[in-house]
C-alpha cells in the first residue's frame, strides 16, 4: 500500500516536471508511458468538482488492485484549450467533459481496459475494496438527502 503511494507520488511528480503544454485535442499531458507500461492520466479541476472525485476514487481502486501508474494533472497545469475532468490511458482518451462519458469514469469502464491490455495484478490487494460497500453505501445516502 506504500508502495502504491509512492509511486503514484513519483509519477506526479515526473508528469509536473516534464508537463508539456497540450490541449485536450493534442492528447494528453504528461508522460503516456512510464517503464514501458501505459500510465492512467486524470486530468482534474482546480478546485476537485464532483466527476473529478469520482475518477479519483476509481483511480485508487485501481491501484489497489493493479500495478498501474496513475497521474493527476490539474487542468491550470494541462495547456490550453484542456478540459476537466478527462482520462486516458496511455495517449488513448477514455473521458473527457462535454464529450465521452461526460468526463466521468467507472472502474468496471477501466477494469476491462487493463484486463484486455493484461495489466499485471498487484500480489496482495489492499484494503480499499473491502470498504468499498460501506462506501457505495454512504454515496447513496448522500444523494437521497438532495
Amino acid at each position: 500500500m506504500l508502495f502504491n503511494k509512492i509511486k503514484l507520488l513519483l509519477v506526479m511528480m515526473l508528469a509536473l516536471a516534464a508537463l508539456p503544454s497540450i490541449s485536450y485535442a493534442g492528447g494528453p499531458p504528461g508522460p503516456t508511458t512510464l517503464g514501458g507500461q501505459k500510465v492512467l492520466t486524470l486530468v482534474g479541476r482546480d478546485p476537485p468538482g464532483v466527476r473529478c472525485n469520482n475518477n479519483m476514487q476509481v483511480a485508487a481502486e485501481l491501484s489497489n488492485v493493479y500495478k498501474l501508474p496513475v497521474q493527476l494533472i490539474p487542468v491550470t497545469f494541462a495547456g490550453a484549450g484542456a478540459k476537466a475532468p478527462a482520462v486516458y490511458y496511455g495517449d488513448q482518451l477514455i473521458a473527457v467533459d462535454e464529450g465521452a462519458l461526460n468526463g466521468m469514469v467507472s472502474y468496471a469502464e477501466i477494469a476491462d481496459i487493463l484486463e484486455i491490455e493484461d495489466v499485471p495484478k498487484q500480489e496482495q490487494q489492499g484494503r480499499l475494496m473491502e470498504i468499498k460497500k460501506d462506501f457505495d453505501g454512504f454515496k447513496a445516502a448522500i444523494k437521497d438527502v438532495k
